[in-house]
């Protein structure tokens, strides 16, 4: 083999264990921003039912203001006691056929 060729042989070995090296770093930070990711996404579920929680918790209270008379929220109170009290007819209704 020639002193060209050997050094060139040396060069490519040299590129490749450079490019082994990037490869190996790049395939670590991959797998520290998929368990990041993940992570994330995790909190994200929990945020969403935290969310629902207190979405639910926020209309019972205000159920309970209105039903208690208090503020605007009586009236849509009232209402939503009707639209129930209708429902619960027409079951009562389809049961006695």
């Amino acid at each position: 083999m020639s002193g060209q060729g050997y050094e060139e042989l040396i060069v490519l070995n040299r590129k490749l264990d450079e490019l082994l090296i990037r490869y190996n770093n790049l395939k670590t930070e991959n797998e520290e921003y998929r368990k990041n990711r993940e992570a994330l996404e995790r909190m994200l579920l929990e945020r969403d039912e935290k969310i629902k929680e207190l979405e639910t918790r926020y209309e019972r209270v205000k159920l309970t203001g209105a039903l208690l008379g208090e503020g605007e929220n009586a009236s849509e109170a009232k209402k939503k006691i009707t639209e129930l009290v209708r429902e619960i007819d027409r079951c009562v209704a389809l049961i006695n056929r």
